[in-house]
């Protein structure tokens, strides 16, 4: 073949280079390229073949960097698929699967280093000495002819270091001619099969796995809804190990990377060194690495991991299991593609043959219409492991606490009683803040200016630890302000509460309590977020407040309280999904309490106790509380009964994208009708000095969307490419999160 297709990580579309001078050439090899007047790339050959292109000069490829492809004909089919569903380019894709040294990028040939695969030295024998000069130098040097007779023995070739014989010793054998001294990539280690003990499971357990593997004979997707401390985790094991047993890959995700660490240390205890953790906070060098040593070896690993890890080179997967698959935090923001790696898991297992399991408490309306209607599997698990009690469900209502004069400072009277009746039991309590730092804003008594940040269009929140105002959208941060700049005025009050303010007043009227707080400004780092986990688990704290970290993955055997300080922040949202969202953030954190022997209670402070979602909370079931909810998004077509496109503007002046906007919505009012709603600014309709405006496309069940994307797209192009959109920035999201 003359010609081939690369891939390049950008967000282009493939480009045709010259291949004919590179011999053997294959698709899913990395090559060096230049594009552009001095840029040299690494791009991945997609397709060869002998049409060249109908303008321009073909350039040629600049060299072939390894000896094997480093993307498989698997990976190619779910890049493609990747791109074509979300609409982003082969090379977006590119950019965020590849680990970051397998395609370095530099400005000329001499800065360009790709990477190389780790070598090592090895002795190996080049000829052996004749019987009689042997048999002398058995007598005279015998760790000479020792070592010659260990490299035969080893078939001509052994490791520097696994050699024990010295320096002198090999000189003088290269100097003879017997030996030689060579360089060569590493092998990658074979993983060993462990023996496995595997958790035994209980009756119901047991019932539960057999219903998930009778029923992925006919889904190939299982949907399992145990219920929190149900022991999910318990019943993958026993489909893990069967994969593993059968030398197949298995994929475990999670979706946050700090939940890793503690999955991937029980797993360990199980399946040994066959378990690698896999995330975007690994080196990029360990990463590399990783990714390197699956494509040269076979399979038969665990690879436990964030959805980066979607993107590995898997050789035989059998399993995937996608654990809280209802968390938002599976679909990516920013960049493109903004996949949701929930979705893109099952299409993989699909594309390998594979199996795959869902498992939640509080499984996404999604998933569970895919379960009702016989698409997935669906297996329930409502008994806590060992018979532990699901914990009791308070709703406080704050304004009746205001009224009888019970609440002090953000807390109901409620709450502070059982506060005090753990701490004498000295049993812990967790508090659940959906909002970081101090205050959300700060205000002038007088005059009602407020801190606002000059890049967004939000209001600046107060920072206690660093006295600092901070945007937390672009990061823009000032020192707090003694007085108000426009009247004057001295003394700024603070409007709101943060986890920061939080553990601040709940010091003050505990002043005996240990207290932590974890949020991601105390948690910053892996080692910050293991410590303050750590110290709470040993019992070194009796209150531990957080964010939504706090409500994710976490056993402490000493929790029997839970506060749940604001939950209005929560059910007000102005999004479809808050009432889903609410519930299973609230059920998820109230899973925290009473996982052992001792009954626990959840506190959950709100001003509309007869809201709909605090009826379900208290009543804790799942099934009505979602058939409900489908009901009404079917009353008003959104997912899962319809399909969403959401598309979003920027641009600095506010007149040209107003223009740009409404001009989009007529051409797709033209196609889609009714089903467009917009254009309309969003909440926060200003982010580092680029004003928003969105637009969002319904598609009913049965219509298609494939072409419905087709058309968007098209306009979109066409946006782009007028004249009168100059600096306009368009984002197209498809099934936004």
């Amino acid at each position: 073949m003359n010609f081939a297709d690369i891939i390049l990580p950008l967000a282009q579309p493939c480009y045709t280079f010259a291949v004919s001078h590179i011999p053997d050439i294959k698709v899913g090899e990395a090559v060096a390229v230049q594009f552009g007047p001095r840029n040299i790339y690494t791009g991945i050959v997609l397709r060869l073949h002998n049409n060249p292109p109908k303008r321009g000069r073909v350039k040629p490829v600049l060299q072939r960097l390894y000896n094997f492809a480093v993307l498989t004909p698997k990976q190619i089919e779910f890049w493609s698929w990747m791109s074509s569903y979300y609409l982003s380019t082969l090379g977006e894709v590119m950019r965020i699967a590849l680990p970051s040294l397998i395609k370095p990028h530099a400005t000329s040939q001499e800065l360009y280093i790709p990477y190389s695969l780790p070598t090592e030295k090895v002795v190996r024998l080049k000829s052996m000495p004749d019987a009689e000069t042997l048999d002398r130098m058995s007598r005279r040097a015998p760790r000479r002819a020792a070592l010659l007779a260990m490299l035969q023995r080893s078939g001509g070739e052994i490791a520097r270091h696994e050699c024990s014989a010295d320096a002198a010793v090999i000189t003088a054998l290269t100097k003879a001619g017997y030996i030689e001294t060579i360089l060569r990539e590493c092998e990658p280690k074979i993983l060993p099969i462990s023996h496995t003990t595997l958790p035994v499971l209980s009756a119901e357990q047991s019932k539960a796995l057999e219903r998930i593997e009778s029923g992925l004979e006919v889904c190939n997707v299982a949907l399992l809804h145990g219920v929190t401390s149900s022991g999910k985790t318990e019943i993958y094991t026993h489909r893990i190990a069967h994969a593993l047993s059968r030398e197949q890959d298995v994929l475990l995700l999670v979706p946050e990377i700090s939940l890793t660490a503690q999955l991937v240390e029980r797993m360990r205890q199980m399946f040994g060194d066959r378990v690698i953790a896999y995330h975007s906070k690994l080196t990029p060098l360990r990463r590399t690495q990783i990714y390197m040593d699956m494509l040269r070896t076979g399979s038969g690993r665990l690879i436990v991991g964030a959805r980066s890890a979607l993107f590995l080179p898997y050789k035989s997967l059998g399993l995937v299991v996608v654990d809280e698959e209802h968390d938002s935090s599976y679909k990516q923001s920013e960049p493109s593609p903004r996949y949701h790696g929930r979705d893109a898991a099952v299409m993989l297992a699909s594309l390998h043959g594979a199996k795959a399991i869902l498992g939640s408490a509080t499984p996404s309306l999604e998933s569970f219409n895919n379960a009702m209607a016989g698409k997935y599997a669906g297996v329930t698990l409502m008994s806590r492991y060992g018979g532990s009690l699901p914990p009791k469900i308070i709703i406080s209502d704050t304004m009746r606490s205001v009224k009888r004069g019970e609440r002090k400072s953000h807390f109901n009277k409620e709450l502070l009683d059982r506060i005090a009746d753990r701490l004498q039991r000295r049993e812990q309590i967790m508090l659940f803040q959906n909002r970081r730092g101090y205050a959300p804003y700060v205000e002038c008594p007088r005059c009602g200016w407020t801190a606002r940040c000059p890049h967004c269009n939000v209001t600046l929140s107060r920072h206690l630890n660093t006295n600092s105002l901070r945007c937390h959208y672009c990061g823009y941060s000032i020192e707090h302000l003694q007085y108000c700049p426009e009247c004057k005025t001295s003394q700024l009050e603070t409007k709101g509460f943060g986890t920061e303010k939080v553990e601040e007043e709940i010091s003050a009227l505990f002043p005996t309590a240990r207290i932590l707080r974890l949020d991601s400004d105390t948690a910053s780092s892996d080692s910050a977020y293991n410590r303050i986990i750590s110290q709470f688990a040993a019992g070194e704290a009796d209150i531990l407040v957080g964010t939504q970290i706090i409500t994710k993955g976490l056993d402490f055997k000493g929790v029997t309280l839970i506060g749940v300080l604001n939950a209005d922040n929560l059910t007000n949202a102005p999004d479809f999904r808050a009432v889903e969202r609410a519930w299973q953030t609230m059920l998820q954190v109230a899973g925290r309490a009473g996982r052992r022997d001792k009954a626990g209670e959840v506190v959950v402070q709100t001003s509309d106790p007869s809201h709909p979602v605090f009826a379900a909370l208290s009543e804790q079931g799942y099934q009505h509380f979602a058939t409900a909810q489908l009901r009404e998004r079917q009353m008003f077509n959104y997912p899962p009964f319809s399909r969403l496109i959401r598309i979003t503007l920027r641009h600095i002046s506010p007149e040209r994208l107003a223009k740009a906007a409404s001009q989009l919505g007529v051409e797709l009012r033209s196609k889609f009708g009714g089903r467009v709603l917009g254009p309309v600014t969003p909440l926060v309709d200003r982010i580092r000095q680029e004003y928003i405006v969105q637009i969002i496309i319904k598609i009913e069940n049965g219509a298609s969307f494939s072409r419905a994307k087709e058309i968007v797209a098209q306009h979109l192009t066409a946006l782009q490419k007028s004249p009168t959109t100059k600096g306009l920035t368009t984002i197209c999201d498809i099934d936004p999160a």
